[in-house]
């Protein structure tokens, strides 16, 4: 795998993480909202979606409204717990993929000081 595919792929889910973390900001804006539902994106279908293996290839992150949600009175469905899960998940998967990027340029990197020396 080249690193122009590797790092491609890093920036895609780099992305959705960041559509994620801005559909989770808004689930909490909303946590008071009457009759609003809980919002996240699939992140499988998604990764597929923008590497061009899936059903269809937009720019645009499809969100997807949670179903299996309980609602309260008012129709709100979030949960402040799930969402402060969400986040920390979030970081944890920002992280890793940030040490992947790191790992690819410090490789990129040692090739090309090596071709230097040869």
């Amino acid at each position: 795998m080249t690193f122009d595919r590797v790092a491609n792929n890093i920036e895609r889910y780099m992305d959705l993480l960041s559509a994620r973390q801005k559909l989770v900001a808004s689930n909490i804006a909303n946590i008071d909202t009457p009759g609003y539902k809980t919002r996240d994106v699939d992140f499988h279908l998604e990764f597929l979606n923008q590497l061009g293996n899936g059903p269809s290839q937009t720019k645009d992150t499809a969100t997807v409204v949670e179903p299996d949600l309980p609602s309260r009175n008012d129709g709100n469905n979030v949960s402040l717990d799930r969402e402060t899960r969400m986040v920390a998940e979030n970081g944890l998967r920002f992280q890793m993929a940030s040490l992947m990027a790191r790992g690819q340029f410090k490789t990129l990197r040692t090739a090309i000081q090596e071709g230097k020396g040869g």
